[in-house]
């Protein structure tokens, strides 16, 4: 047993030990420890972006840590199943850095895990080649994952885009006009075909959100309907949408055998409940995590599910 199996095991067995009520408190007293120039950070941060619940210490609202702790609560066994299923110790030592970030604000072992060798998806330990493949960009915003792609691995047969938001399909277009061989789609991916609506961020069109609480009528596909040819790679991030994405493409999962880079944080479950889903599909993958993001509040997070 090294040190993080032991930290890990340590930080499971103190949470079994409590209730749900205790978690919370022990988390909310944690958090009143942390500097008040950090509290407000992350105040703001999460009153920003409101996919992990909300929190306010002047009005006495703790809403983002009673999830955390109810996550906690509730699911320790499937971050236990998760961290039995991961396949090198960096993953296992971001699984316990979340984890004690969000228990005890540890600091110290989320930035000891951060990613810093390879450009986002596309750590070259655990992909170390594609070649003439087929990637699909779930979420591709303005290209900048594609290009990372194509800069990283310098050859593709396909490129498939999905970008739910005009103007950003337009500097998507744009940035990636001087190659061949890419599809562009003004689409929603989901579960099936059908019409949903876009809720745009007032922060960043990257955090607009499909949901049926937005305004703007968009098109969704599934994958299985909307690509009928072999997929290689699908890289996926679209704000808490990728459990439902997934949902839709489970013949893709299933038949291809395809690796997925999926975005594992915007919520309290996406975690260990991606991972779950994937392997109920199909239990021929090795996963691993990577963290690509700050030391304060882990977002940012990628599921890496890897052929075997």
């Amino acid at each position: 047993m090294n040190i993080i199996d032991k930290n890990f095991n340590e930080l499971i067995l103190k949470v079994k030990n409590m209730t749900l009520d205790e978690i919370f408190i022990n988390i909310k007293n944690n958090f009143n420890k942390v500097h008040k120039d950090t509290q407000k950070s992350i105040e703001k941060f999460l009153n920003d972006f409101k996919y992990w619940g909300t929190l306010d210490t002047e009005k006495n609202d703790y809403n983002e840590i009673y999830e955390k702790a109810k996550s906690l609560y509730e699911h320790i066994d499937d971050y236990i199943w998760l961290y039995n299923n991961l396949s090198d110790y960096s993953s296992k030592k971001l699984l316990f850095g979340i984890l004690n970030n969000w228990y005890q604000y540890d600091f110290i072992t989320l930035k000891e895990s951060m990613s810093l060798n390879y450009k986002h998806y596309f750590d070259l330990d655990i992909i170390p080649y594609s070649n003439n493949q087929v990637f699909v960009d779930v979420g591709a915003y303005i290209g900048d994952t594609t290009q990372d792609f194509i800069n990283t691995y310098n050859n593709y047969k396909k490129i498939y885009c999905y970008e739910v938001t005009l103007e950003t399909m337009a500097k998507l277009k744009n940035n990636l006009s001087k190659y061949n061989n890419i599809i562009y789609k003004n689409k929603a991916v989901s579960n099936d075909n059908s019409i949903m609506y876009l809720k745009e961020s007032n922060i960043n069109s990257s955090a607009n959100q499909v949901d049926n609480s937005g305004t703007i009528e968009v098109e969704t596909v599934s994958l299985d309907n909307d690509i009928l040819e072999k997929i290689d790679i699908i890289k996926m991030d679209i704000e808490g949408s990728e459990y439902n994405a997934l949902i839709g493409c489970k013949n893709h999962i299933i038949n291809d055998n395809p690796t997925l880079l999926i975005s594992v944080y915007h919520n309290n479950e996406d975690l260990w409940k991606l991972p779950k889903l994937i392997y109920e599909y199909n239990n021929n993958y090795n996963f691993y995590l990577r963290y690509y993001s700050n030391y304060i509040f882990p977002t940012e997070i990628v599921l890496f599910a890897i052929p075997k």
